[in-house]
């Protein structure tokens, strides 16, 4: 089921499918900065990723020696989320364990998703609390997919990314089934922008875990108009476009990564993961805003 949230200067839809928000429209113009979710490019707009984020190795995963098959990105982008609430500024959806998902993930959990408007804003808060008698391990992630360019008659070239710092960062390396490697390329050199065309994702998407940023804005040559992630806490960053020239760009905060090409371990042991204690919760947000 679809909802939607408005105020004077933002729209959003999201659904329970998922817990995944469809849409995000500045009402000044009614300018989209959602991805449509075309499946020719990508059929997701915003999917949650738990409680991996990329994939296992094979995708499967060993938890006290017993192994587990878990789809790319985790369960909840592909499971229906219940209504949690709902006020005039507000939604918040629960994911909850079930027989079924025992199958795939072995803990007990609740795991909720919330939307809040605030003026030309989103705030997107995760929590998951565990509803086990041990431990539970995960990781958690975003990957929204925005407009970029945002205006139709734009092309990618036009566009560009500022961050909030400037850095001197490195990437991680990536196989070509997006297993990472134990090898580093260096990415920004004392800038804070990243110039957009095709060529900036032929090797496939931008990892960074060492930034100062904590705010990276998609910009135009052209206009005013721009989007903003505030990413607070986050301790990985991924930046992606398909190689199909697609209009979209992925701005992706995340607890945890996809497993290194020659991993073995336990499921805890996977570089990122979360440990929640019994009856504990883990929170994270990131925010989205627009300027027009």
């Amino acid at each position: 089921m679809i909802y939607s949230l408005e105020n004077s200067k933002i729209k959003i839809t999201a659904s329970t499918h998922g817990g995944e928000l469809h849409s995000l429209t500045g009402k000044k113009e009614g300018t989209e900065y959602l991805w449509n979710g075309n499946p020719e490019y990508w059929k997701y707009h915003s999917p949650l990723l738990f409680p991996v984020v990329g994939k296992a190795l094979d995708l499967k995963y060993k938890v006290d020696g017993k192994i587990y098959e878990i789809p790319s990105h985790g369960l909840a982008r592909i499971s229906d989320f219940d209504l949690l609430s709902q006020t005039d500024d507000s939604i918040t959806f629960e994911l909850k364990y079930s027989d079924d998902s025992l199958k795939i993930y072995p803990y007990k959990f609740s795991l909720h998703i919330t939307y809040t408007l605030e003026e030309n804003s989103v705030n997107v808060t995760y929590k998951v609390i565990n509803l086990d008698d041990k431990d539970i391990y995960f990781s958690i992630g975003a990957h929204p997919a925005f407009m970029c360019p945002i205006e139709k008659n734009e092309k990618l070239e036009d566009c560009y990314l500022k961050f909030n710092k400037k850095e001197n960062s490195s990437t991680m390396l990536t196989t070509k089934e997006n297993y990472f490697l134990h090898e580093r390329k260096e990415y920004l050199n004392d800038s804070d922008t990243i110039s957009l065309s095709k060529e900036v994702f032929k090797d496939g998407v931008l990892v960074f875990d060492d930034l100062k940023s904590n705010e990276i804005t998609i910009k135009s040559k052209n206009h005013d108009k721009s989007l903003s992630v505030e990413f607070e806490g986050f301790p990985y960053m991924g930046i992606w476009a398909p190689e199909t020239g697609a209009p979209f760009l992925c701005i992706e905060p995340w607890f945890g990564h996809a497993d290194y090409e020659d991993f073995n371990g336990e499921f805890k042991d996977r570089e990122g993961t979360v440990s929640l204690s019994t009856s504990k919760e883990f929170s994270c947000n990131y925010k989205i805003s627009i300027r027009e």
